[in-house]
């Protein structure tokens, strides 16, 4: 009787220990033990040879191949950690791989691949999209003899993959209640799952996937694997249309449940990863304690294992986590407030708010001679941040919750030029602290009217906004900068007037 996919599954596993540690080290097993209502055990793949997991699967399909095959060589298509596996596999074996990469690959991504398969590795760029690439990489395999090296639909892959949670059990920090593995094709979520069922047969496993990605999920609802028309790549190690043939039948014998995180949500898993670990996850990286602590009420102290499976990010995605990650976690709350247009107005409303919340936004610009609109982001503890919107409303402040707004996210400020009078557009630069802006605001009250305000905390001790100002006259105008120039530095720390050329492309 032939063995089923899941012993085939067990033993490929088994034999990746033979493999594996010729190209790397296991990763530690980090015990965080009063960080959350729960237990948490973290495994850290971002400290692997390729600061991801990949690493395994690749290499320990690739030290499989014949003396015939290493001599053709291999090829390949990812957009990422699989690609960088690869080239270091290849390199180690001496043998040559092609890897195909979408076009739209960050230059960051491409230079590592280099770095770590050297003149063992040719890039080819092909395509906007992963599909496009792996169909490049298909038509080299067919034209060429060269073995093809799937990123997770293969069970040699998958066996390496699945050294993670071996090292997990040989750990001796188990047993563990509950365990949250990522899934993208399925290929380490069908892995470690194996190894951790057999090991930890009351094991709760809880598949993890991107909320507009989840194409597990949907494989699982429609009895097959299916292929999603929109994919979202924000968490884009994870960023599969569809499943593999072999993942599927796996994952839904061994999961017990699959859980969808939000990308804010992932980036205040990032931010808590950074904070506990001083570590910077990549998205993907992050979705397993995303998942876990979306779950937080419900697996309150049981032991809980979470795979860290990757840290290869962009360095320009981290601006929108960090803007993205408070929103996750309840901390960050956008409201456009309607209020009065005039003098003073500004500085009334910042004054309604509490003072152990944070104003980390404004966004205004003028649009109507007798109401406005600004935006306001502001943080704290998410009790905090009801406090602060009861308050709103007894002051009977109109506000509208706009944390998912298009606009906002993209900081589109309406500004009319047309209603303004003898503008002045500056940079301030102010002391980062409570109440220095509000200071500021207070000090030019009588002074001016405010007609444009842009400010967004971006954690440097200096805080900087971008505002404009409008006065009744040209001679008004020039007694507010003798003004400024008179005024406490305790309060403004440096005011910045735009050029001649800012100013006419602004008005």
């Amino acid at each position: 009787m032939p063995a089923s996919l899941h012993d085939q599954l067990f033993q490929e596993i088994h034999r990746a220990r033979q493999r594996v540690y010729e190209l790397g080290h296991p990763t530690p097993l980090e015990h965080y033990p009063d960080a959350f209502a729960f237990d948490l055990f973290l495994k850290r793949e971002d400290l692997s040879p390729i600061h991801a997991y990949k690493w395994r699967g690749a290499y320990n399909r690739m030290a499989a191949l014949s003396e015939e095959e290493r001599a053709k060589g291999v090829v390949s298509a990812s957009a990422g950690n699989h690609a960088q596996g690869v080239a270091l596999s290849a390199r180690h074996l001496r043998t040559r791989a092609s890897i195909y990469m979408p076009t739209s690959t960050p230059t960051m991504k491409q230079n590592e691949v280099r770095r770590l398969g050297g003149n063992a590795v040719d890039i080819f760029l092909v395509g906007d999209s992963y599909d496009d690439a792996k169909e490049a990489a298909h038509q080299e395999q067919e034209s060429s003899g060269k073995t093809f090296i799937h990123p997770y639909d293969d069970l040699l892959v998958m066996g390496g993959q699945g050294t993670i949670a071996d090292e997990v059990v040989m750990s001796g920090k188990g047993p563990f209640d509950v365990a949250f593995i990522q899934i993208g094709g399925g290929g380490m979520a069908a892995a470690n799952a194996c190894w951790l069922r057999t090991y930890y047969p009351n094991i709760r496993i809880v598949g993890v996937e991107g909320k507009d990605q989840a194409s597990m999920l949907a494989a699982m609802e429609a009895g097959a694997p299916v292929r999603l028309e929109y994919l979202d790549v924000f968490c884009d190690g994870t960023a599969v249309r569809q499943v593999g043939e072999h993942t599927f039948p796996l994952c839904q014998e061994l999961l017990d449940e699959i859980v969808t995180v939000s990308n804010e949500e992932v980036s205040a898993a990032i931010q808590t990863i950074w904070e506990l670990a001083r570590c910077v996850p990549e998205p993907s990286g992050a979705m397993g304690l995303a998942a876990a602590l979306k779950m937080e009420a419900d697996i309150a102290g049981q032991r809980t294992l979470v795979i860290l499976c990757g840290a290869n990010m962009d360095f320009h995605q981290l601006g929108t986590i960090a803007r993205e990650a408070d929103v996750g976690a309840n901390r960050k709350r956008f409201i456009r407030v309607t209020i009065n247009e005039g003098s003073g107005q500004m500085l009334h409303l910042l004054e309604r708010f509490p003072e152990q919340v944070n104003i980390s936004e404004f966004q205004y610009g003028k649009t109507n001679h007798r109401t406005a609109w600004p935006v306001v982001g502001f943080e704290g503890q998410p009790h905090q941040l009801e406090e602060a919107l009861n308050i709103l409303e007894q002051e009977g402040i109109v506000y509208t919750d706009v944390t998912q707004e298009t606009d906002v996210e993209f900081r589109v400020i309406p500004f009319r030029n047309n209603l303004i009078q003898n503008p002045l557009f500056a940079v301030i630069e102010f002391h980062e602290r409570a109440g220095a802006l509000a200071g500021f605001l207070k000090a030019i009250e009588s002074e001016t009217s405010i007609c444009y305000f842009n400010y967004e905390y971006t954690g440097e001790r200096v805080g900087r906004a971008f505002m404009g100002f409008e006065f009744p006259s040209q001679s008004k105008q020039a007694d507010f900068l003798k003004f400024l120039a008179a005024l406490d530095p305790h309060i403004i720390r440096a005011f910045h007037s735009v050029s001649d050329e800012v100013m006419k492309r602004l008005v």
